[in-house]
């Protein structure tokens, strides 16, 4: 089971004991996967979804706030994935039913619910609840990027959805898509307040438990890069200054250099893999710093890098 299979479950577990909010989260189920039909002079509704816990979510709180009869029927896809769709009918009552939820007003579909309808709080969140049911989804956040998204056909639905969410600081965002809308979140830290708002707590816990591992894998990662990287940067400064040294000692011959540029030449090559904080220890008329070892050992390498350019013996040395 997916990881967006597991919010959904979880979220249709939650009780509704406040009719009001039960009618906000229907209020969104049916306007974002139900289709009206005709049958004998009456409207009847139909709410697809290919999630069994939806449909079962939807069937209780049609039974238990507005004790209207009806029914689920399973289908099989043929196109794409060939899964089951799950159709909740409902043959009664419909008219009042939209009515009630702010779907259906004389004759017409409303694009939105109104606001007003929406002030509470407790009922922005099932409202939110109930959309994330029907056409919402979420990226695992084990294996992929952060992505929490809710599809709409309507650009003023997934607007008022923006605004919804961003009542809680979401910082969601709407992208037009060829078939609809997108309203998403991308930040790991937001999704995660997103799900605490609809009510999946559980699937937060979660969340945050493998956001927490990422982040410390990734700190450990950028540790890990960034001591390799000192380490070939030091290997390499050391090659290069081993380099310099052999080329002197072979078109002049350290004999020739001055005496505490020979004594840490023959430091170097005696100590290849050691580090300048340690090489100072080797030199034989006295031990000398870090830096004294560096200052030495680039004069070494100006020497080695003017003889190959100019071809010219160093100053000072005949």
């Amino acid at each position: 089971m997916s990881f967006a299979s597991d919010v959904k479950k979880e979220l249709t577990m939650l009780e509704i004991n406040n009719p009001d909010n039960a009618k906000a989260e229907l209020s969104a189920l049916l306007r974002m996967n139900g289709s009206l039909g005709l049958a004998n002079m009456r409207f009847t509704l139909n709410v697809q979804t290919e999630n069994a816990a939806t449909a079962r979510r939807i069937l209780g709180l049609l039974q238990q706030f507005y004790q209207l009869p009806s029914e689920i029927s399973v289908r099989r896809q043929m196109k794409l994935k060939k899964n089951n769709l799950y159709v909740v009918r409902i043959v009664q009552g419909v008219n009042e039913l939209l009515d009630d939820l702010h779907i259906f007003e004389d004759f017409e579909l409303l694009p939105t619910v109104p606001d007003d309808w929406l002030a509470d709080e407790g009922k922005a969140r099932s409202y939110l609840r109930g959309a994330f049911l029907a056409a919402g989804s979420v990226n695992n956040p084990e294996t992929s990027r952060y992505h929490l998204e809710i599809y709409s056909l309507y650009e003023e639905q997934a607007h008022q959805l923006e605004g919804l969410m961003n009542r809680f600081d979401l910082n969601a965002k709407v992208v037009d898509r060829r078939s609809g809308y997108i309203v998403y979140l991308k930040e790991a830290e937001k999704i995660g307040d997103m799900l605490m708002v609809i009510g999946a707590t559980n699937a937060m816990l979660k969340m945050e438990d493998v956001r927490i591992l990422r982040d410390m894998r990734n700190s450990v990662n950028r540790l890990v890069n960034a001591e390799n990287a000192n380490l070939d940067k030091t290997v390499n400064a050391s090659q290069k200054q081993i380099d310099d040294i052999e080329f002197l000692d072979e078109e002049i011959g350290l004999a020739r250099l001055p005496e505490k540029l020979r004594e840490i030449a023959e430091v170097r090559l005696a100590h290849r893999e050691d580090p300048l904080s340690e090489l100072g220890q080797y030199v034989p008329s006295g031990e000398i710093s870090k830096s004294g070892v560096n200052h030495r050992l680039r004069k070494l390498s100006k020497m080695a890098d003017d003889l190959r350019t100019t071809g010219a013996l160093p100053k000072g040395i005949n």
